[in-house]
C-alpha cells in the first residue's frame, strides 16, 4: 500500500466527501469532477492538480488590511480557496503551497506541494496562522 506521510485519515483514505445523495451513488464524483483530463488521486474521489503551484513564494501579509488583497488570519474564509492554488502559513513556522479539496470545520483535505509533485494531505485548522488563494 501507498505510504503518505501527510495523510492522517484513518487506513491512510479520507472520507467518501461525495457519498451525500444526489450525485448518483457513493463513488461518483459531482459533475464537473473527474473523467478524461484527470489523473487519479491519491487520495478519496478528488483528482489531484494536474499542474504545479506558482513559481514564487509570497511575502507573509502582516497587516490587517492585507484581507483586501486576498489573504486572511486563521482559517476563517478558506472554503474560497477551493480548487485554487493557496499559500498557507503555519503557526508552527511552517508555510507551502496547497491544493484545498474539501474543508470541514476543524480539517481541511488537499493536496501539499512537495519535492516530488503534489501528495494527499491534511491540514488542522487550528494550524493556520495566515493563507493567501490565487487563481
Amino acid at each position: 500500500m501507498y505510504y503518505n506521510p501527510y495523510d492522517e485519515s484513518p487506513d491512510s483514505q479520507p472520507f467518501n466527501q461525495f457519498s451525500r445523495p444526489g450525485f448518483g451513488g457513493p463513488s461518483s464524483p459531482p459533475p464537473g469532477f473527474g473523467g478524461p483530463g484527470y489523473p487519479p488521486s491519491m487520495g478519496g474521489n478528488t483528482p489531484a492538480p494536474t499542474a504545479a503551484p506558482p513559481n514564487f513564494t509570497p511575502a507573509m501579509p502582516m497587516t490587517s488590511a492585507s484581507s483586501r488583497s486576498g489573504s486572511h488570519h486563521g482559517s476563517s474564509g478558506i472554503r474560497r480557496c477551493i480548487y485554487r492554488n493557496t499559500f498557507i502559513w503555519q503557526r508552527n513556522g511552517d508555510s507551502f503551497w496547497f491544493f484545498p479539496t474539501f474543508v470541514s470545520r476543524n480539517t481541511i483535505l488537499g493536496f501539499r506541494w512537495g519535492r516530488f509533485g503534489w501528495v494527499f494531505s491534511t491540514v488542522n485548522r487550528n494550524s493556520i496562522l495566515t493563507f493567501q488563494c490565487f487563481n
